[in-house]
């Protein structure tokens, strides 16, 4: 029986693919009976879209192929923590669980910057899960941004 980690494993994979692409390194699985349902990864740029965060991507793949907009008995993995706009789109989801990597102290809306997840006027609770894998996680994101710095650099230098 596959665990948060085996899951969380494949949201990693997933967000390596977005850095492959320049994305900002964020991959999210949606389960269902331990059945991956839905994946996404950060494609914002590529797909000229600033709604496609990996959640979203992913809650979206998991509706069309479970052909309903209702996520009730499903697990939400993303490597970091979701921001406002993922948030909302969970609430709405009635996705069940939500178990993410690393915080992110600056966006970050459901341990860094309060928990918009669970405040009073929403008619929806899930279930959170925070520090799954969170070094590998936050190291993925720190290693992006520090080779995205270098390059600023180097072409800076090079201008």
């Amino acid at each position: 029986m596959p665990t948060d980690q085996d899951h969380m494993q494949k949201a990693l994979a997933l967000a390596a693919v977005a850095a492959e692409h320049g994305e900002v390194p964020v991959g999210a699985v949606v389960v269902v009976n331990d059945q991956v349902v839905g994946e996404g990864w950060n494609q914002p740029i590529l797909s000229n879209d600033p709604t496609a965060h990996a959640e979203i991507v992913a809650l979206r793949n998991a509706a069309a192929n479970l052909a309903n907009y209702r996520l009730t008995d499903a697990t939400l993995y993303v490597t970091i923590e979701p921001c406002t706009m993922c948030a909302g789109a969970l609430n709405h989801s009635r996705i069940s669980r939500l178990v993410y990597g690393a915080t992110e102290p600056k966006s970050g809306v459901v341990e860094s910057n309060g928990c918009l997840l669970n405040t009073t006027y929403l008619n929806h609770r899930l279930e959170t899960v925070g520090g799954v894998l969170a070094e590998e996680c936050s190291a993925l994101m720190s290693e992006f941004f520090q080779r995205r710095r270098q390059q600023q650099k180097a072409e800076k230098k090079n201008s």
